[in-house]
């Protein structure tokens, strides 16, 4: 199934953002909205970098809207975080292209951007944003610690060395480190967020903070689907080995992402 990109310019609240918009042969009805943050580690990589997912969720059938969110290199916490929710409130009354009038709303994000997506979680709970009805959470990077048993066996020191500058510039000097919005991981209170699709793989270093986020969001009665891929999920930095199973990769994800949106409402697309 083709999909396709075009780049657009996004105008929120915080100022306009460059954004590509990628939609797939076929929508479900209706078209949810997914608003997807590439990984990176908070400073490694471009708009570019979340193609893969963010072409995985257009075959799911649903309209992908990718910014290019500000980079933790000159723009610590709260930037980016809040360039994303401009995006996500703004989606509806500012962006009639992007999202109908029935569309559902959701965020998305891989690795660092699936920090971002879960703290967007929680600010739309926290400022009451009823149209976001979903978090699709990717491998996300939670806990700025990096101390678990599956993050010193699968990542490499090289690696190891980038996350952690990583969150290092992405915190700044301010309360970054201990803020919920910044490190899910640490937030005390989960409660009436909204449903969420997590993904992981067996050899991925933020499994073990995957798995616990999940578990602590399942005993604040939030619907969780958790999902576990053999191996390493190839959205991840790779060796090229995982790249090779990125094709069944992307046709089990989407197939997990089409079920999740679906269950928020939409219809499979009449061919």
């Amino acid at each position: 199934m083709e999909t396709h990109f075009t780049e657009e310019t996004m105008q929120t609240n915080c100022g306009s953002c460059g954004v590509r918009v990628y939609r797939g042969e076929f929508l479900l009805s209706p078209p949810p909205v997914v608003l997807h943050l590439h990984g990176g580690s908070f400073v490694g990589e471009s708009i570019a970098a979340g193609e893969k997912i963010a072409t995985a969720l257009a075959a799911a059938g649903a309209v992908v809207v990718a910014p290019d969110y500000p980079s933790a290199c000159l723009n610590p916490f709260p930037a980016a975080i809040d360039v994303a929710y401009s995006m996500l409130a703004s989606m509806r009354s500012r962006c009639p292209q992007f999202a109908r009038k029935k569309s559902t709303l959701f965020v998305a994000g891989e690795e660092a951007g699936g920090n971002l997506a879960a703290g967007l979680a929680l600010m739309a709970r926290d400022q009451f944003l009823t149209d976001l009805k979903g978090q699709i959470l990717l491998s996300p990077l939670l806990d700025p610690c990096l101390a678990t048993p599956s993050f010193r066996k699968f990542c490499p020191q090289s690696s190891a060395q980038s996350i952690a500058d990583g969150w290092q510039q992405y915190l700044g000097e301010g309360s970054g480190l201990t803020h919920p919005y910044a490190a899910p991981s640490h937030c005390t209170r989960l409660g009436g967020l909204v449903p969420a699709l997590i993904v992981t793989s067996e050899e991925c270093p933020t499994r073990d903070e995957t798995e616990a986020y999940a578990e602590r969001l399942r005993k604040a009665d939030v619907p969780v689907e958790l999902h576990m891929l053999p191996g390493r999920a190839a959205w991840l930095p790779t060796n090229g080995t995982a790249e090779q199973d990125w094709p069944s990769q992307q046709e089990t994800i989407s197939g997990l992402f089409s079920r999740f949106f679906q269950a928020a409402g939409a219809k499979p697309a009449k061919q």
